[in-house]
């Protein structure tokens, strides 16, 4: 997807989509939105995120969600490992 940024679509099905993402530290995904819902947990290292404006640092174990049309950014703060869900899936995943 982008240096230091691994996307693997895990699943998909007719009306979800799950996904994993392996971003290094430092990595930057720049702010956007999407017609999909979207929700995520953060298996490990740790992320900033932003939506509609407000940022929040997370976790292990931590998780968030987009409510569709949102606008979102990440940054990667350490080396981290995020498994996202998207309703419908997205077909530039698939």
């Amino acid at each position: 997807m982008a240096p230091g940024l691994l996307r693997r679509t895990l699943v998909s099905s007719e009306r979800l989509m799950i996904c994993r993402f392996d971003l290094e530290g430092g990595v930057v995904i720049p702010s956007h939105s999407h017609p999909h819902e979207q929700a995520g947990y953060v298996v490990s290292g740790r992320i900033r995120i932003t939506l509609d404006g407000e940022s929040r640092e997370l976790g292990p174990g931590d998780s968030y969600s987009a409510a569709s049309s949102v606008p979102h950014s990440a940054v990667a703060l350490d080396k981290s490992v995020v498994v996202d869900t998207f309703f419908p899936p997205r077909e530039d995943y698939r």
